[in-house]
């Protein structure tokens, strides 16, 4: 069995302002003496081993230092100078015990002033003409100092040799050879010397660091003029020119550097001794920008760069909605892929969501709402995110955090909430009013105002209770009095509600507890009940307490004479004669009393606490049964205590012919539907003009003008539903008039004469003689009526 075990190699750690990593860029003075300390190696192992360092250098070239392999301690070992050599390579190695990284960096050597001034054209003679005026140039010495900057400027100055001089003014003649050399004039302009020009800025310079030299000559080589240098452009602010040396020096540190190329245009003047200028040339220099990635990615406010930024906003935000509030932005100061990383929130939940998720260089960062629901200030009254910035294509992964607190502001978004849907309260019946019956709670987590829950109560069951709007606890009304008798059960809904009206509901139960307030009650003080050997006897007695066990009856024989001869049930109140007394024979031996009747006293106490008792006299007369056969017999005799049971069987008898009569006229009346039917008949009335004459009656048998005599309403039926509801219409004609003793009532449909006010006042005599003539109008009238109606059909 192998495994497979991940072994990676060491590397150096960063090389910054204030840590130390494998040499690169590191500079030092040429008089620095042999045997100093000058720098410390630093790396690391992925999986913590120890590391050692070494140092190499090309074949042929001197070794300048030397390394402790364990603490990579580096010190010098030979003498430098910077005039010799400036730039020293060197293999910088390190490695563990399986793996070796070997790196080749540059170490630079800075500038000190240890050369003297050389001249360039001493030792010299000169003739110096004695008529030359005072002030003119007679010779130009040139020294050169192989040193840079301000150790590299020369000062002229003269120095006494010695020695005296002696003359006198004689005035003297003769004649010489005048030889005329053509001095050189200032006509050609000053040039540059080794152009094109490059420089290189790395990211460990500092302000002040030389970056390049320019160097310009008069091109009239005779008498050249001094040369001063200036810059044109391009260079930003952040470069700076000697203009004596041309010395191109970097102003800024190359953080504040936003190009990685700057061309600079230079200017070379050349100057006469009047400090004119003569003439000038402009050249080029391109200093490019060397990125080492050292820049962590920074995260910038308004203000500059921030580690913290805060916001406040209300809860719940739109599901998408821009935090505005934040101006957020991350750079990376570094150039190409070692300016490029990734961003991650980290915070509870996923309610916020961030772009961009990869940034080159700079970027605005945004958040938006991702779950409004949870951002919810009764469960966090500020949120912290952090924000995490890592590099993705550098071996050095530099990140940088930025924490985001936001403060959450409430809204009344809750409702508020009973500790119950229901609450159950019991109450002791005659309580006082003002009784606290039960406390309700209700809490709305909103904050301030919208937090405050004000308690009412409503519903059918609440007139007997109010509540305190403030406290939540439900007294009885002040005037209310409870009875359990008269209702036990209450149940009424209590209203939380906040200031702006969003409520909640819930329901009160309230039981009104039974108190043993009512003792028993017989219906009479004196019961006479009737015994027959072998039946017993029931007393009842009535307690109106509302439950159990204030309710609940036992009964005892208090006194009977004599004393034993009845046993009571205590549960029922049922009395009987002791078992051994079956026949009236016994009972007269116990007693000389003829009627056989005893008084017999009777308790009925109840169970409640404290328990309540009522007593009643019973006389029981005692006497044998009469020998009844059959079942209902035997029925009476157990039913005669029970009168309810007799009425219950009448009732149930009752019931079931009612029913039965119920079913069979429900069965009459489906067996023919059209029969059945119950349609209107439209009557017309014609009313004629007459006159109002006395009432003549006559044998209607006798043939007359019917017209002439009798003076009333015509009637017309219309059979309007062709059925059989019209008297005297038939299907088939002619027919019979039928008899006056088989019509019946109901069919007859008859005019009632207007009769006159005088003779509806008058006192009605009934006798035979009215009964006759009654039946004769009656008769006559239906005759005409069945006549009219056959004419008309």
């Amino acid at each position: 069995m192998f495994t497979a075990l991940s072994d990676y190699a060491p590397y150096f750690y960063d090389n910054g302002p204030h840590s130390n990593g494998n040499l690169a860029f590191f500079s030092l003075s040429e008089d620095t003496p042999k045997g100093t300390h000058i720098y410390v190696l630093n790396g690391t192992d992925p999986e913590g081993q120890p590391v050692r360092y070494g140092l190499a250098f090309d074949p042929g070239s001197k070794e300048y230092f030397i390394v402790d392999p364990i603490s990579g301690i580096v010190t010098l070992k030979e003498e430098l100078d910077r005039e010799i050599q400036d730039e020293i390579e060197v293999l910088v190695s390190i490695s563990d015990e399986f793996n070796k990284v070997v790196e080749k960096v540059r170490v630079y050597v800075m500038d000190a002033n240890d050369e003297e001034p050389q001249f360039q054209n001493l030792p010299s003679t000169v003739d110096v003409p004695e008529s030359t005026p005072s002030g003119s140039s007679i010779f130009k010495v040139q020294a050169l100092d192989r040193d840079t900057g301000s150790g590299g400027s020369v000062t002229y100055f003269l120095q006494d040799g010695g020695g005296s001089y002696n003359g006198r003014e004689q005035v003297m003649s003769s004649s010489a050879t005048l030889t005329i050399n053509v001095i050189d004039s200032q006509d050609t302009p000053p040039s540059f010397v080794g152009t094109p020009y490059f420089g290189y800025v790395y990211e460990v310079s500092s302000p002040g660091s030389e970056i390049f030299t320019v160097f310009a000559e008069d091109g009239d080589v005779e008498t050249p003029n001094p040369i001063f240098y200036s810059i044109q452009s391009g260079a930003d602010g952040v470069f700076g020119i000697n203009k004596t040396s041309g010395c191109i020096t970097l102003l800024a540190y190359p953080d504040h550097l936003r190009k990685e190329m700057f061309n600079i245009k230079v200017k070379a003047s050349e100057v006469n001794s009047q400090g004119s200028v003569m003439d000038f040339a402009i050249t080029t220099v391109t200093i490019r920008v060397v990125d080492l990635n050292n820049h962590h990615p920074t995260f910038y406010g308004e203000n500059g760069p921030q580690d913290t930024f805060e916001l406040t906003m209300y809860e719940h935000p739109p599901e998408g909605e821009i935090l505005r509030g934040l101006r957020i932005t991350v750079n990376d100061s570094d150039q190409g892929a070692n300016a490029k990383f990734n961003l991650r929130l980290v915070g509870p939940g996923h309610m916020l969501q961030m772009v961009p998720k990869t940034v080159l260089n700079e970027a605005q960062v945004t958040l938006l709402v991702e779950d409004s629901t949870a951002i919810d200030y009764e469960k966090f009254h500020f949120l912290t995110f952090k924000i995490l910035a890592v590099e993705i294509d550098t071996t050095e992964r530099f990140s940088a955090t930025a924490d985001i607190v936001i403060h959450l502001l409430d809204t009344n978004d809750n409702v508020p909430s009973f500790s119950s849907d229901f609450y159950i309260a019991r109450v002791p019946e005659n309580s006082p009013g003002g009784s606290n019956v039960v406390s309700v709670t209700a809490k709305d987590p909103d904050s301030g105002l919208w937090g405050v829950v004000k308690y009412s109560i409503y519903g059918p069951g609440s007139d007997l209770f109010f509540i305190q709007s403030d406290s939540g606890i439900i007294y009885t009304q002040p005037w209310a009095s409870l009875d359990a008798e008269v209702k036990s059960k209450y149940n009424f809904f209590v209203k939380a509600e906040d200031t702006e009206g969003k409520y909640s509901l819930a329901e009160v139960f309230v039981t009104v507890l039974d108190l043993n307030d009512h003792p028993p009650e017989f219906n009479e003080n004196i019961l006479e009940k009737t015994m027959i050997i072998g039946a017993p006897v029931k007393i009842e007695a009535v307690d109106d307490d509302a439950e159990e066990p204030n309710n609940v009856i036992e009964y005892s024989i208090m006194k009977a004479e004599p004393d034993n001869i009845f046993d009571i049930n205590a549960d029922t109140g049922e009395i009987k004669l002791k078992p051994y007394i079956k026949s009236m024979d016994i009972v007269q031996n116990i007693t000389n009393q003829k009627d056989c009747t005893w008084s017999v006293v009777v308790q009925a106490r109840d169970r409640g606490s404290p328990s309540f008792s009522t007593t009643t006299l019973v006389k029981i007369d005692i006497t044998e049964a009469t020998q009844l056969n059959g079942p209902l017999a035997s029925f009476l005799m157990k039913s005669r205590e029970n009168p309810m049971q007799i009425l219950g069987m009448i009732a149930a008898v009752i019931i079931a012919l009612v029913f039965v009569t119920v079913l069979i006229s429900t069965a009459t009346f489906m067996r023919n539907k059209k029969s059945n039917k119950i349609l209107p008949t439209r009557r017309i009335i014609r009313k004629k003009p007459r006159q109002i004459k006395q009432w003549n009656f006559h044998n209607p048998f006798k043939q007359q003008n019917n017209t002439e005599r009798f003076m009333k309403e015509s009637v017309v039926t219309e059979n309007v539903n062709c059925n059989n509801n019209s008297v005297g219409v038939h299907q088939s004609l002619p027919l019979p008039p039928p008899l006056p003793g088989y019509s019946r009532l109901g069919e007859r449909r008859w005019v009632v004469p207007s009769i006159p006010e005088t003779v509806a006042k008058r006192k009605c005599f009934r006798n035979n003689q009215s009964h006759i003539n009654t039946a004769l109008v009656s008769e006559l009238k239906f005759r005409l009526e069945q006549k009219k109606l056959m004419n008309q059909c």
